[in-house]
Order: structure tokens, then C-alpha cells, then sequence
């Protein structure tokens, strides 16, 4: 029976990185779909692995955080794979407006040196599709990213999941 014990984490963290690299629906990532892929997370391992009974906070959380770190490595594949594929991605398209943006803040030669490391990375991913420091960024900001907001989904679902569990009874 504890054969399945990750195929809720693994179903709902596959659709949230599918999820998170379509171009309109992943700005809602962080604060939806990756909390709402925890929440189905729980609810399939409350059905499947506790036959309906009530979740506890330890059980919560690490399934929200499974569920965001898969989430994580998928949409960061994914996404790495579009990139090498098409050659262009998001930091491609808005460079020019991050620039004008943060040469707002007067940052010197900061600034000037984030440029730089910026449009090699831009020219890394025009010329190969690919950018070793963007891949490690991508993966390490997801990873991060992606973990707070399952927490934070596996202890909402905890809530919400119990509770209607309570009323069932």
C-alpha cells in the first residue's frame, strides 16, 4: 500500500510545472496554481494513502513541500527545454526594460557589472539555447519559490481538508 505513497506529490507537481511554463497562466504561479497543486496533493493522499482520515500538520507540510520541490525540477525543465529549443525566452524578450528599470536606482558599477552577466546570458541563449548560469538560477529560484508556496498550500489544504472531513463524520 505504501507503493503509491508519492503519486499524489508526483501527479500534482507535474501539473503545476506543466502549468507553470503556459505564457498567460504562469504569472498566477506562486500564488495559485503551486499552493492549489498542494491542496490536490493532500486531498489524493488523504483519499488514497489515510482512507479519508484526518491529516496531521507534519503530513500536511511535507507533502506541500514535495509537491512544490517536483513542481520545481518540472517547470524548470520545461522550461530549460523551451528555451533550448526556441532560443528565446522571458529574460531574452524584457532585457531591455530590465535595464531601463534598474538603471533607475542609480546602482553604479553594480549595476553596470549585472548588465554585463545579464546580456551574456541573453547571448549565451540566442547563440545556443542555452545558459549554464540561467539554468542555475532558474532551478534554484523555482526550488525556493515553489517550496514556500506548497508549505503554505499543504497547510491551508490541512485546514480546509480536515474540516471537511469533520462534517462528513
Amino acid at each position: 500500500m505504501t507503493s503509491n505513497k508519492y503519486l499524489p506529490v508526483l501527479v500534482s507537481g507535474f501539473g503545476a510545472g506543466v502549468l507553470s511554463v503556459v505564457p498567460i497562466i504562469k504569472t498566477l504561479n506562486c500564488c495559485l496554481i503551486i499552493p492549489a497543486a498542494a491542496i490536490l496533493a493532500l486531498l489524493l493522499y488523504q483519499r488514497t494513502i489515510l482512507n479519508g482520515a484526518p491529516l496531521s500538520f507534519s503530513n500536511s507540510l511535507s507533502v506541500g513541500l514535495l509537491t512544490g520541490i517536483v513542481a520545481a525540477f518540472f517547470a524548470s525543465g520545461f522550461e530549460i527545454l523551451i528555451t533550448f529549443v526556441t532560443h528565446t525566452n522571458d529574460l531574452v524578450t524584457g532585457l531591455p526594460q530590465s535595464e531601463e528599470f534598474m538603471r533607475q536606482f542609480n546602482l553604479g558599477d553594480l549595476l553596470d557589472q549585472s548588465i554585463v552577466v545579464m546580456r551574456e546570458m541573453v547571448e549565451d541563449i540566442k547563440r545556443n539555447g542555452f545558459s549554464a548560469l540561467y539554468t542555475i538560477i532558474i532551478i534554484s529560484s523555482n526550488l525556493f519559490i515553489f517550496s514556500i508556496f506548497g508549505m503554505l498550500g499543504g497547510l491551508l489544504g490541512m485546514v480546509i481538508l480536515n474540516k471537511r472531513s469533520r462534517r462528513n463524520f
